[in-house]
């Protein structure tokens, strides 16, 4: 049970997302492998030199006087075995001393820092796939798990092999997805779509109080994956924990775009937000509309804030944005060394060519770039122990993926590219001159301790660029859509706010010196800011939508049954 909690800890951890790592081509890859053999026919004497480092510790390895020992960290090597057994403890330090002389190699190159970083990128991708663990040869574990079984563990392994090769696109299934099924388990609470485009459906969800805040709330998606991460199960729904708390509660749910709706761009998406606040606004009598969004969503959302404040629209009241990042720098995540701008160029033309890029194509690139986690653990569990992967709802929509327009992504890498969001009216998108600070708006930011996918130094950089006087920025622990999805009743949650009035310091670290750290969900105290800025209350009405926005169908809608 604790490994399996382990492996669903882990994945949770490298949900999807939309990056600049959607503009990485295969090219760069190879530009990363090119250089390590570059720099290898540079300087034959130094290749020489850590080759004879390496057979000097193969050597010692052979004698039994080696003292290399893996990590007590690295759950790989965990089993007694890799301790106790003379051939597992020698496979073990093998592959430590092509490890640990790789690493000092690449100490000796005479590189940059970027292309340092590509170097050992890609260097422990390499290191990865060659751990004795991946294999049932070097895996004591695997090995104990086929004679307890009888042989039944190699067997289910090869069936779960072939039914990933016929069913998942030959990628390594994260996910158990059979005890999940949308409108029962998942995605559950009641609601109905009130409005449905060719772009998305805008659902409006049934009050659970006697009274609602008068100001509503507008959620945005990201445009990979589905809106249901809002409303998982009843104990980590955002949207339960809105309506139990009288916010009155709307969510867009995008549809998953073909060829056809290659065009769709970030103008239409912006378009299609304001038309959803539009109609949130008739249907509640609202004068403002609260919104929220996280990751992609939430450049979407700054974007649209924009947009509104240079048309002079004070429709938008307050803005949550979570994990989201608006100011990036290459080096913000572990792959962004190998983003290069022939790469997003070439990724541009391919997805331009194909008018789409395929959901399942973009979660086997970013598999690829957290291997271990990703890949090789569900390799060992699925294949080489024949377990099911874990039943977990969070993965169950990770693997749910959609498709990214060719013009959407366009423009996500142009605002990568730009730095757009730091400008201020010198880049053009969704008709207009994007500039944050003339978006007044009271904000609410969120990052996560350990999200390497929108790092939360990274989050931070947001604070500095609205124009808004009333800035709050939490820190949550955990990463990425696990920070978010952490609701009351987690003994070990706990979240970091400061104790400093006032907008938040431009030096994240005179922020990180002023907090406090806060047992428990940061969910109440967002609460309480949501509702001191969502108007008075008054009864909950007894119907969804209106006479214009009629109910369609019943929450989640029809868009989230569409599968790539």
């Amino acid at each position: 049970m604790a490994k399996r909690t382990t492996l669903e800890n882990e994945a949770a951890q490298s949900t999807t997302a939309l990056g600049p790592m959607i503009g990485l081509a295969r090219e760069d890859f190879m530009g990363a492998i090119a250089l390590l053999l570059r720099e290898t026919a540079s300087d034959p004497a130094r290749s020489m030199k850590h080759a004879r480092t390496i057979g000097e510790d193969m050597i010692k390895i052979m004698t039994g006087k080696s003292d290399l020992a893996p990590d007590p960290k690295d759950k790989r090597f965990r089993d007694p075995a890799w301790q106790y057994n003379p051939f597992f403890r020698a496979g073990a330090q093998y592959y430590l001393a092509v490890q640990k002389g790789m690493s000092a190699w690449l100490n000796d190159l005479e590189l940059d820092d970027l292309e340092r970083d590509r170097a050992n990128f890609i260097s422990n991708i390499i290191i990865d796939s060659l751990a004795p663990t991946n294999t049932l040869v070097g895996n004591p574990t695997a090995q104990k798990r086929l004679i307890d079984s009888g042989g039944l563990s190699i067997v289910k392994g090869l069936k779960n092999a072939y039914d990933d090769i016929v069913h998942n696109k030959g990628m390594v299934s994260q996910v158990d997805k059979r005890p999940f099924k949308l409108g029962e388990n998942v995605a559950v609470s009641k609601g109905s779509v009130i409005l449905r485009t060719e772009m998305m459906e805008l659902i409006h969800y049934a009050p659970t109080t006697e009274k609602v805040h008068e100001i509503p709330q507008l959620t945005i998606p990201p445009q990979i994956n589905k809106m249901y991460i809002n409303d998982l199960s009843p104990d980590k729904s955002v949207v339960k924990w809105q309506l139990d708390n009288g916010i009155q509660t709307f969510v867009i749910s995008w549809r998953n775009p073909s060829r056809e709706q290659g065009h769709w761009d970030m103008a239409d998406y912006i378009a299609s937000c304001r038309s959803a606040m539009e109609a949130v606004a008739a249907i509640t009598g609202a004068k403002k509309v609260n919104v929220s969004a996280g990751c992609s969503g939430g450049q979407t959302a700054a974007l649209l804030a924009s947009k509104m404040a240079s048309d002079k629209d004070d429709l938008l009241g307050s803005l949550t944005l979570m994990v989201c990042v608006l100011h990036p720098k290459q080096n913000d995540i572990e792959a962004g060394s190998l983003v290069s701008e022939n790469g997003m160029a070439l990724a541009r033309r391919r997805a331009a060519k194909k008018g789409v890029i395929e959901g399942n194509s973009l979660a086997r690139g970013f598999a690829w770039l957290r291997p271990n986690d990703l890949i090789w653990n569900y390799v060992i569990n699925n294949y080489l122990l024949g377990e099911d992967p874990p039943a977990f709802d969070v993965l169950f929509w990770n693997a749910d993926a959609t498709n990214l327009s060719a013009s959407l992504m366009g423009d996500f890498l142009t605002l990568f590219e730009t730095l757009a969001f730091t400008k201020r009216g010198e880049v053009e998108m969704a008709d207009h001159k994007i500039d944050l600070s003339k978006v007044k708006s009271d904000l609410f930011i969120l990052g996560g301790v350990t999200d390497h996918i929108t790092p939360w130094r990274a989050c931070y950089r947001s604070t500095q660029l609205f124009g808004s006087k009333d800035v709050t920025f939490v820190l949550s622990q955990s990463g990425h859509m696990q920070a978010i999805l952490n609701p009351p009743g987690n003994p070990k949650a706990k979240y970091f706010i400061s104790k400093k009035p006032g907008h938040p310091p431009t030096d994240v670290d005179d922020w990180l010196a002023s907090t406090e750290e806060v047992a428990g969900s940061w969910w109440p105290f967002w609460m309480e800011w949501i509702q001191a800025r969502s108007g008075k209350t008054k009864p909950a009405p007894t119907k969804l939508g209106n006479a214009k926005y009629k109910p369609l169908d019943p929450a989640p809608g029809l868009y989230v049954l569409e599968q790539v």
